[in-house]
Protein backbone atom coordinates (compact mmCIF):
# COMPACT_ATOMS: atom_id res chain seq x y z
CA UNK A 1 0.00 0.00 0.00
CA UNK A 2 1.15 3.78 -1.27
CA UNK A 3 1.15 6.36 1.00
CA UNK A 4 -2.08 7.54 -0.21
CA UNK A 5 -3.66 4.37 0.09
CA UNK A 6 -2.79 4.03 4.52
CA UNK A 7 -4.36 7.98 4.61
CA UNK A 8 -7.40 6.45 3.10
CA UNK A 9 -7.52 3.17 5.18
CA UNK A 10 -9.44 4.30 8.36
CA UNK A 11 -11.99 5.95 5.72
CA UNK A 12 -12.06 2.12 4.04
CA UNK A 13 -12.39 0.46 7.24
CA UNK A 14 -15.39 2.64 8.18
CA UNK A 15 -17.52 2.60 4.89
CA UNK A 16 -17.16 -1.28 4.96
CA UNK A 17 -17.97 -1.51 8.74
CA UNK A 18 -21.59 0.54 7.43
CA UNK A 19 -22.06 -1.47 4.54
CA UNK A 20 -21.79 -4.38 6.80
CA UNK A 21 -23.87 -3.04 9.92
CA UNK A 22 -26.23 -1.58 6.91
CA UNK A 23 -26.81 -5.05 5.29
CA UNK A 24 -27.32 -7.00 8.64
CA UNK A 25 -29.26 -4.87 10.14
CA UNK A 26 -31.57 -5.21 7.06
CA UNK A 27 -31.38 -8.99 7.18
CA UNK A 28 -31.90 -9.04 10.84
CA UNK A 29 -35.42 -6.71 10.09
CA UNK A 30 -36.72 -8.90 7.25
CA UNK A 31 -36.03 -12.46 9.44
CA UNK A 32 -34.54 -12.50 12.42
CA UNK A 33 -33.75 -15.38 14.22
CA UNK A 34 -34.67 -14.64 17.97
CA UNK A 35 -36.96 -12.58 19.41
CA UNK A 36 -35.77 -9.57 21.31
CA UNK A 37 -36.98 -8.57 25.18
CA UNK A 38 -34.75 -5.77 25.77
CA UNK A 39 -35.15 -1.99 24.05
CA UNK A 40 -33.29 -2.27 21.06
CA UNK A 41 -32.57 1.84 21.58
CA UNK A 42 -31.44 1.55 24.75
CA UNK A 43 -28.76 -1.32 23.71
CA UNK A 44 -27.73 0.54 20.74
CA UNK A 45 -26.79 3.27 22.26
CA UNK A 46 -24.83 1.64 24.64
CA UNK A 47 -23.05 -0.36 22.50
CA UNK A 48 -22.67 2.07 19.62
CA UNK A 49 -20.84 4.74 22.58
CA UNK A 50 -19.03 1.98 23.37
CA UNK A 51 -17.43 1.25 20.08
CA UNK A 52 -16.54 4.58 19.53
CA UNK A 53 -15.74 5.46 22.82
CA UNK A 54 -12.95 2.37 22.08
CA UNK A 55 -12.30 4.35 18.56
CA UNK A 56 -11.17 7.41 20.16
CA UNK A 57 -8.99 5.74 22.98
CA UNK A 58 -7.25 3.37 20.36
CA UNK A 59 -6.12 6.78 18.44
CA UNK A 60 -4.79 8.53 21.25
CA UNK A 61 -3.23 5.70 23.31
CA UNK A 62 -2.27 3.42 20.16
CA UNK A 63 -2.10 5.29 17.02
CA UNK A 64 0.48 3.02 15.37
CA UNK A 65 -1.30 -0.57 16.64
CA UNK A 66 -2.46 -2.49 13.22
CA UNK A 67 -1.77 -0.27 9.53
CA UNK A 68 0.66 1.98 11.13
CA UNK A 69 2.76 -0.74 12.29
CA UNK A 70 2.64 -2.88 9.63
CA UNK A 71 3.93 0.25 7.12
CA UNK A 72 6.60 0.98 10.07
CA UNK A 73 8.14 -2.30 10.03
CA UNK A 74 8.16 -3.50 6.30
CA UNK A 75 9.84 -0.32 5.21
CA UNK A 76 12.67 -1.83 8.14
CA UNK A 77 12.60 -5.34 7.09
CA UNK A 78 11.33 -6.39 10.68
CA UNK A 79 9.49 -9.76 11.09
CA UNK A 80 10.08 -13.46 10.37
CA UNK A 81 8.44 -13.11 6.73
CA UNK A 82 10.80 -10.35 5.33
CA UNK A 83 13.27 -12.51 6.83
CA UNK A 84 12.22 -15.25 5.01
CA UNK A 85 11.35 -13.41 1.81
CA UNK A 86 7.96 -14.69 1.42
CA UNK A 87 5.89 -14.18 -1.34
CA UNK A 88 2.61 -12.09 -0.78
CA UNK A 89 0.66 -14.69 -2.47
CA UNK A 90 1.98 -16.97 0.31
CA UNK A 91 2.51 -14.52 3.55
CA UNK A 92 -1.10 -12.70 3.35
CA UNK A 93 -3.24 -15.99 3.60
CA UNK A 94 -0.82 -17.21 6.15
CA UNK A 95 -1.13 -14.26 8.37
CA UNK A 96 -5.09 -13.97 7.66
CA UNK A 97 -5.00 -17.77 9.29
CA UNK A 98 -2.20 -17.40 12.04
CA UNK A 99 -4.11 -13.96 13.14
CA UNK A 100 -7.64 -16.00 13.49
CA UNK A 101 -5.78 -18.21 15.12
CA UNK A 102 -4.04 -15.83 17.81
CA UNK A 103 -7.59 -14.43 18.31
CA UNK A 104 -9.25 -17.91 19.36
CA UNK A 105 -6.26 -18.81 21.51
CA UNK A 106 -6.61 -15.06 23.21
CA UNK A 107 -10.79 -15.51 23.26
CA UNK A 108 -9.81 -18.55 25.45
CA UNK A 109 -7.10 -16.92 27.80
CA UNK A 110 -9.79 -14.07 28.52
CA UNK A 111 -12.08 -16.71 29.60
CA UNK A 112 -9.18 -18.52 31.82
CA UNK A 113 -7.53 -15.55 33.72
CA UNK A 114 -9.59 -13.95 36.11
CA UNK A 115 -8.80 -9.96 35.67
CA UNK A 116 -9.52 -11.02 31.66
CA UNK A 117 -12.31 -12.54 31.72
CA UNK A 118 -13.91 -9.41 34.40
CA UNK A 119 -13.14 -7.44 31.07
CA UNK A 120 -14.43 -9.70 28.34
CA UNK A 121 -17.13 -10.26 30.46
CA UNK A 122 -19.07 -7.01 29.94
CA UNK A 123 -19.02 -8.17 26.10
CA UNK A 124 -21.27 -11.10 27.17
CA UNK A 125 -23.94 -9.51 29.38
CA UNK A 126 -25.36 -7.97 26.37
CA UNK A 127 -29.10 -9.43 27.46
CA UNK A 128 -30.08 -9.69 23.66
CA UNK A 129 -28.08 -10.92 20.62
CA UNK A 130 -28.08 -8.71 17.71
CA UNK A 131 -25.37 -7.14 15.38
CA UNK A 132 -24.33 -4.55 18.09
CA UNK A 133 -23.43 -6.95 20.40
CA UNK A 134 -20.43 -7.46 17.87
CA UNK A 135 -18.87 -4.00 18.59
CA UNK A 136 -19.74 -4.25 22.44
CA UNK A 137 -16.33 -4.90 23.91
CA UNK A 138 -14.79 -2.75 26.90
CA UNK A 139 -12.12 -0.11 26.52
CA UNK A 140 -9.20 -2.24 28.38
CA UNK A 141 -9.87 -5.31 26.80
CA UNK A 142 -9.24 -3.65 23.47
CA UNK A 143 -6.71 -2.14 24.50
CA UNK A 144 -4.91 -5.75 25.50
CA UNK A 145 -6.35 -6.69 22.00
CA UNK A 146 -4.88 -4.31 20.42
CA UNK A 147 -1.35 -4.99 22.42
CA UNK A 148 -1.77 -8.75 21.11
CA UNK A 149 -2.26 -7.78 17.76
CA UNK A 150 1.04 -5.43 17.78
CA UNK A 151 3.14 -8.04 19.30
CA UNK A 152 1.87 -10.38 16.34
CA UNK A 153 2.95 -7.78 13.84
CA UNK A 154 6.01 -7.29 15.17
CA UNK A 155 7.11 -10.53 15.11
CA UNK A 156 5.54 -11.46 11.72
CA UNK A 157 6.08 -8.68 9.77
CA UNK A 158 3.04 -9.16 7.54
CA UNK A 159 2.45 -7.68 4.19
CA UNK A 160 0.47 -3.90 5.16
CA UNK A 161 -2.47 -5.20 2.68
CA UNK A 162 -2.67 -8.42 4.90
CA UNK A 163 -3.10 -6.39 8.00
CA UNK A 164 -6.08 -4.26 6.57
CA UNK A 165 -7.87 -7.64 5.36
CA UNK A 166 -7.55 -8.81 8.99
CA UNK A 167 -8.92 -5.67 10.85
CA UNK A 168 -11.53 -5.70 8.05
CA UNK A 169 -12.08 -9.42 8.56
CA UNK A 170 -12.34 -8.97 12.35
CA UNK A 171 -14.73 -6.03 12.33
CA UNK A 172 -16.96 -7.69 9.88
CA UNK A 173 -17.17 -11.57 11.48
CA UNK A 174 -17.68 -9.92 14.68
CA UNK A 175 -21.08 -8.10 13.80
CA UNK A 176 -21.96 -11.42 11.29
CA UNK A 177 -21.83 -13.95 13.72
CA UNK A 178 -23.38 -12.12 16.60
CA UNK A 179 -26.36 -10.75 14.40
CA UNK A 180 -29.89 -11.92 14.81
CA UNK A 181 -30.06 -13.12 11.17
CA UNK A 182 -31.94 -15.93 10.47
CA UNK A 183 -29.63 -18.46 8.01
CA UNK A 184 -31.53 -21.00 6.84
CA UNK A 185 -30.54 -24.11 7.86
CA UNK A 186 -29.50 -26.16 5.42
CA UNK A 187 -27.40 -23.15 4.38
CA UNK A 188 -25.98 -22.22 8.35
CA UNK A 189 -24.89 -26.19 7.61
CA UNK A 190 -22.74 -25.38 4.39
CA UNK A 191 -21.58 -21.86 5.79
CA UNK A 192 -20.57 -23.02 9.08
CA UNK A 193 -17.63 -25.29 7.72
CA UNK A 194 -15.94 -22.25 6.77
CA UNK A 195 -17.40 -19.36 8.66
CA UNK A 196 -18.58 -19.18 12.34
CA UNK A 197 -22.25 -17.72 11.54
CA UNK A 198 -24.64 -16.41 14.20
CA UNK A 199 -26.00 -19.92 15.52
CA UNK A 200 -22.85 -21.08 16.24
CA UNK A 201 -21.18 -18.24 17.90
CA UNK A 202 -24.89 -17.55 19.82
CA UNK A 203 -24.19 -20.91 21.42
CA UNK A 204 -21.12 -19.31 23.67
CA UNK A 205 -23.15 -16.72 25.03
CA UNK A 206 -25.77 -18.67 26.38
CA UNK A 207 -25.85 -18.65 30.33
CA UNK A 208 -25.54 -21.94 30.59
CA UNK A 209 -21.64 -22.89 31.09
CA UNK A 210 -21.31 -25.78 29.52
CA UNK A 211 -22.20 -24.00 26.36
CA UNK A 212 -20.27 -20.66 27.00
CA UNK A 213 -16.81 -22.46 27.62
CA UNK A 214 -17.53 -23.67 23.52
CA UNK A 215 -17.81 -21.96 20.14
CA UNK A 216 -14.68 -19.52 20.69
CA UNK A 217 -13.51 -18.89 17.02
CA UNK A 218 -14.62 -15.65 15.21
CA UNK A 219 -13.44 -15.96 11.58
CA UNK A 220 -13.42 -19.78 11.16
CA UNK A 221 -14.57 -22.58 12.58
CA UNK A 222 -11.79 -24.90 12.70
CA UNK A 223 -10.16 -24.04 15.96
CA UNK A 224 -13.04 -25.08 17.50
CA UNK A 225 -13.23 -28.76 15.84
CA UNK A 226 -9.25 -28.84 16.51
CA UNK A 227 -8.96 -28.11 20.25
CA UNK A 228 -12.19 -29.48 21.34
CA UNK A 229 -14.25 -26.21 21.77
CA UNK A 230 -17.23 -27.14 19.26
CA UNK A 231 -20.97 -27.62 20.11
CA UNK A 232 -23.06 -27.65 17.39
CA UNK A 233 -26.63 -26.36 18.94
CA UNK A 234 -27.39 -25.07 22.57
CA UNK A 235 -29.49 -27.36 24.69
CA UNK A 236 -32.87 -25.71 25.08
CA UNK A 237 -32.71 -24.63 20.81
CA UNK A 238 -31.45 -21.04 19.75
CA UNK A 239 -35.08 -19.97 20.62
CA UNK A 240 -35.61 -20.65 24.23
CA UNK A 241 -32.06 -20.46 25.43
CA UNK A 242 -30.83 -17.47 27.57
CA UNK A 243 -28.35 -15.13 26.76
CA UNK A 244 -25.52 -13.25 28.95
CA UNK A 245 -24.40 -14.11 32.54
CA UNK A 246 -26.67 -15.11 35.36
CA UNK A 247 -25.12 -12.59 37.86
CA UNK A 248 -25.22 -9.69 35.51
CA UNK A 249 -28.51 -10.14 33.94
CA UNK A 250 -30.10 -6.80 35.30
CA UNK A 251 -30.93 -3.68 32.75
CA UNK A 252 -27.93 -1.97 34.21
CA UNK A 253 -25.83 -4.41 31.95
CA UNK A 254 -27.39 -2.09 28.68
CA UNK A 255 -26.48 0.79 30.07
CA UNK A 256 -23.27 2.99 29.18
CA UNK A 257 -21.62 3.69 32.74
CA UNK A 258 -22.91 0.65 34.68
CA UNK A 259 -21.65 -1.39 31.79
CA UNK A 260 -18.18 0.22 31.94
CA UNK A 261 -17.78 -0.11 35.31
CA UNK A 262 -18.95 -3.83 36.08
CA UNK A 263 -15.67 -5.12 35.71
CA UNK A 264 -14.86 -3.32 39.21
CA UNK A 265 -17.95 -4.11 40.61
CA UNK A 266 -18.76 -6.50 43.76
CA UNK A 267 -20.96 -8.60 41.98
CA UNK A 268 -19.72 -11.98 42.35
CA UNK A 269 -18.16 -13.65 39.18
CA UNK A 270 -19.17 -17.58 38.39
CA UNK A 271 -16.09 -19.74 38.53
CA UNK A 272 -18.29 -21.97 35.87
CA UNK A 273 -17.34 -18.62 33.64
CA UNK A 274 -13.81 -19.32 33.36
CA UNK A 275 -14.06 -22.83 33.02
Amino acid sequence: MNALETNSEPIIRFVIFLLVLLVLLIFEIVNPRRRLYYSKKRRWLTNFALSVSNSIILSVLLPFVGIGAAVIIQKNGWGLFNLLDLADWFSIPLYLLLFDLIIYLQHRIFHKVNFLWKLHRMHHTDLDYDVSTGIRFHPLSILISSLVKLVLILALGPPVIAVLISEILLNATSMFNHSNWHIPKRLDAVLRLILVTPDVHRVHHSTNPDEHSNNFGFNFPWWDRLFGTYKAQPTMGHDSMQIGIEDFNDQRSIEFFPALAQPFNDKPTSNSALS
